[in-house]
């Protein structure tokens, strides 16, 4: 399970830890049951605080444990590629890991998802303002960027599996925060939540690309990465609806403790990318893993493409033959952080304050729940039967035109006055173009750089939330028109950029990407 890692014991230890560390903060909560679970104001106690001190030493512990082996020297002699049946169909081991990252998203998603249902009962508990409790979303999307760069990187050094069994001792480590007896430490431990939860998705991306079969793999990406999405929000506000009503607001935060665990859990069903452990000169392990499904190793003394020698220190974007593509979906990206972030968070406040009914405000966060289902569908069947690159275009000019829509209300153009018309548009191009970014990310990009040039995009389209949560924070939101006109400077650039740049991935071969020939 751990044979290709440098010290499976420290990975152990560390997640020991990281629980020890936990479960020392759960009398306090405990005996504040009285008060409803109320800790504000209350010492945090020495058991407490040793605790902390056990999970950061459990999390060092982890990150040295899943470190991979040094390649051996008969494994750096040879190089070695991937014979595998691209066309083959899915067998058990498939869908077998399909399923465990569709739970590892689930739990990945729910972290984020929480805080909307945390922010009302711990604005009342720690009495601070509405401007003082929105820092939470924004120490955790900010947390959330960094963490996108962060485990992007790691996964193309540590490994995919690696990252992602890191995420889930730090999901472990930051169930403290319901704990918390300080807004302030909230803040702190909500930033690493965000880090481990931003890391893990594109890092998923990167691994079921590497090990879905060519004819399986578009569509797998998007409704695997949907499904893991819709469900993590269902799951989350389910929660909330049964536990808060008995526990309070701090319970939905000690539930990373039992979802970390289960992530772990489920690790030995979710494999090592063969393409990477290959990359990183292990060819035995990846034999073991490709045994599973269907492909099998090939050595080679000679013949092989220079791709393979290069340094893979680099970010995406410093790569000359990549940067075309990379400035495209980093653009794209930053406009659905625009758009998701602000634009469809501002507009039903918009509504209110031009007279509309609250019922119409409330009906886009309900459409927009409603509409996500079909169009993920509709996305991974565009995806996956007619064209990657298309599918993408389709999606990002939806979303250029419902920006239309509402520059050309707020110009006072009769044809555009009925907000339902731009509300839909925007949805149905924002949940597009996330279902579709990432899957189209994970395979233009060879393995030396693929970690890295997922979590990139990522990060830049959490950037953009961040920038609207920062104006948020600043009571600086500008107008409606002028936000989605703003907005509509990237996407056209991204528009325009993508389809100059961007690349057919639909029935590619991913080992394409490894040959010099990868971009011609």
């Amino acid at each position: 399970m751990f044979a290709d890692r440098r010290s499976p014991a420290a990975f152990w230890l560390g997640a020991l830890l990281a629980v020890i560390g936990v479960l020392l903060h759960i009398p306090m909560f405990v005996m504040a049951r009285s008060m409803h679970y109320h800790m504000a104001g209350m010492p945090m106690g020495t058991g407490m605080l040793f605790g902390m001190g056990l999970i950061v030493g459990g999390i060092a512990a982890t990150l040295y444990g899943l470190r991979p082996k040094e390649a051996s020297t008969d494994a750096a002699n040879f190089h070695e590629r991937i014979v595998a049946p691209e066309d083959a169909p899915l067998t058990v081991w498939h869908w077998t890991a399909g399923a465990a990252l569709v739970m590892a998203l689930v739990v990945d998603t729910m972290k984020i998802s929480s805080l909307g249902f945390v922010i009302p009962g711990m604005r009342v508990e720690y009495g601070i303002t509405a401007a003082g409790v929105a820092l939470l979303p924004l120490s955790a999307l900010t947390g959330a960027t960094v963490g996108s760069y962060v485990w992007g990187a790691l996964a193309d050094h540590y490994g995919r599996r690696a990252t992602i069994l890191l995420s889930g001792v730090m999901f472990i480590g930051t169930s403290i925060c319901g704990a918390m007896p300080s807004f302030h430490w909230n803040l702190v431990m909500c930033f690493l939540m965000g880090g481990s939860a931003g890391g893990m998705l594109p890092v998923a991306y990167a691994l079921l690309a590497e090990i879905m079969p060519t004819r399986h793999r578009g569509w797998s990406l998007v409704v695997i990465g949907g499904a893991g999405t819709l469900g993590g929000y269902l799951i989350a506000s389910g929660m909330s609806a049964l536990l808060q009503p008995v526990f309070g607001w701090r319970i939905m935060w000690f539930l990373n403790l039992p979802s970390g665990l289960l992530l772990i859990a489920l690790s030995p069903l979710i494999p090592e990318s063969a393409r990477f452990l290959l990359h990183i000169g292990r060819p035995q392990e990846a034999r073991a893993t490709l045994a599973r499904f269907g492909s099998v190793v090939v050595s080679e003394t000679d013949d092989w493409d220079d791709e393979a020698k290069l340094d893979h220190s680099h970010l995406p974007p410093t790569d000359t033959r990549y940067l075309g593509t990379t400035v495209a979906l980093s653009l794209v990206a930053l406009a659905w952080g625009l758009l998701s972030y602000g634009v469809l968070l501002w507009l039903p406040g918009q509504l209110i304050a031009e007279g509309h009914d609250m019922g119409v405000a409330a009906a886009i966060i309900a459409r927009s729940t409603f509409i996500s289902v079909p169009v993920i569908a509709v996305a991974a069947l565009l995806y996956s039967r007619w064209s990657t690159k298309g599918a993408l275009l389709v999606m990002i000019g939806i979303s250029a035109a419902g920006l239309l829509a509402l520059v050309l209300r707020e110009s006072g153009v009769h044809a555009a006055a009925d907000p339902v018309i731009a509300l839909t548009l925007l949805i149905v191009g924002s949940t597009g173009v996330i279902s579709i970014i990432l899957p189209y990310t994970a395979e233009s990009y060879p393995i030396r750089i693929r970690g890295r040039a997922t979590g990139w995009v990522a990060g830049v389209s959490k950037s953009g939330g961040l920038v609207c949560q920062g104006l948020g924070s600043l009571a600086l939101v500008p107008a409606i028109g002028t936000a989605a006109l703003e907005t509509a400077v990237p996407v056209a650039l991204g528009l325009a950029l993508l389809s100059l740049y961007g690349h057919e991935t639909r029935g590619r071969d991913l080992r394409e990407l490894e040959g010099s020939r990868a971009m011609s």
